[in-house]
């Protein structure tokens, strides 16, 4: 196998980029090749250069698809950082129960890689008292479809359950499905999940309680950023809540927001 060209590398940036918005800077050649390298294997292709010279050659649609869904897709695990989910917890369900005379609580995971994240949301929301018998929906969504076909399915590994999950919860809220744990029924039905590309219309979201956007703009340019806060703004209740990644603010970005803290999690509001 050869190394990668940097001819090619900026090919596949620039397919990324166009079709995800996310930016592949250089020195990220490593990823290319480790995550190209079973989609080129798969296409019956001898390594990425190769991949690379077929789309250039003979532009095929399902192998670009397959190539930014392997390069966009995210490290997740369940209740990831902790501190999210322990801030829904104790303060944005409570609020939302006593704002919500309809009992109904509407949720966005977005860039819900393998659904680790909307369960984890629907598990916070169940277990909370303050919202007991609330109708609750969660959509969970990914650019990948591979990717939504796995949080649908709601079926773990032991190694991605012991990510996140101490035993006395898996037990609660899985049943073991040979070697694999299947996702409970009750909280199957508080999720949905389907595709939807972060670069496009928020098509079909209805209007939004709470939106977790995690660990995701970190991988966009500024404008990028800016348009999808400004979307994701219109798409909320004007008293509804952000959750972003740790290393992540609309701060200096978008000035439709309003910074809150609990403890050590920085929440996000439509600003007033």
């Amino acid at each position: 196998m050869t190394a990668l060209t940097m001819e090619s590398f900026s090919y596949v940036s620039d397919l990324v980029r166009r079709e995800s918005a996310i930016v592949l800077e250089a020195g990220k050649e490593y990823l290319v090749e480790s995550r190209l390298g079973p989609v080129s294997r798969s296409a019956g292709l001898g390594d990425v250069n190769e991949l690379v010279a077929t789309l250039r050659s003979r532009p095929n649609a399902t192998l670009a698809k397959a190539v930014v869904e392997a390069l966009t897709t995210n490290e997740t695990s369940f209740f990831r950082d902790a501190e999210p989910f322990n801030a829904l917890r104790t303060t944005v369900l409570p609020e939302l129960a006593r704002t919500r005379p309809t009992r109904s609580i509407r949720v966005w995971s977005a860039a819900c890689s393998s659904g680790q994240e909307s369960y984890s949301i629907a598990m916070t929301i169940r277990d909370t008292p303050e919202v007991a018998g609330f109708r609750t929906e969660i959509v969970g969504t990914d650019l990948s479809e591979e990717m939504v076909e796995r949080s649908r399915a709601g079926r773990y590994s032991q190694l991605e359950v012991n990510r996140g999950l101490p035993a006395t919860t898996l037990v609660k809220n899985f049943t073991r499905a040979g070697a694999h744990w299947q996702i409970a029924p009750d909280l199957a039905a508080m999720t949905s999940f389907r595709t939807l590309n972060l670069m496009r219309p928020f098509v079909g979201l209805g209007r939004l309680d709470i939106v977790f956007v995690r660990n995701v703009l970190i991988y966009f340019d500024v404008p990028t950023k800016a348009d999808i806060l400004r979307r994701i703004r219109q798409t909320m209740a004007p008293d509804g809540f952000l959750f972003l990644g740790a290393a992540e603010t609309p701060m200096g970005v978008d000035d439709g927001w309003e910074r809150m803290s609990v403890g050590r999690q920085a929440i996000y509001r439509p600003a007033r």
